[in-house]
């Protein structure tokens, strides 16, 4: 057993970025869609 956990070298760049808000742009259409969803009562409809 390994007493020490292997991890990236921090100097690393990752390949995506933190959040996927960074891929999306502010007049994307997508936006639309993310705030209906924000205002779906899930209870409501069974979930």
């Amino acid at each position: 057993m390994k007493r020490f956990m292997q991890s990236e070298h921090r100097a690393l760049n990752t390949l995506l970025p933190e959040s996927l808000d960074d891929y999306i742009s502010d007049t994307n259409p997508v936006r639309v869609v993310d705030a209906f969803a924000d205002e779906v009562d899930l209870g409501k409809l069974g979930f």
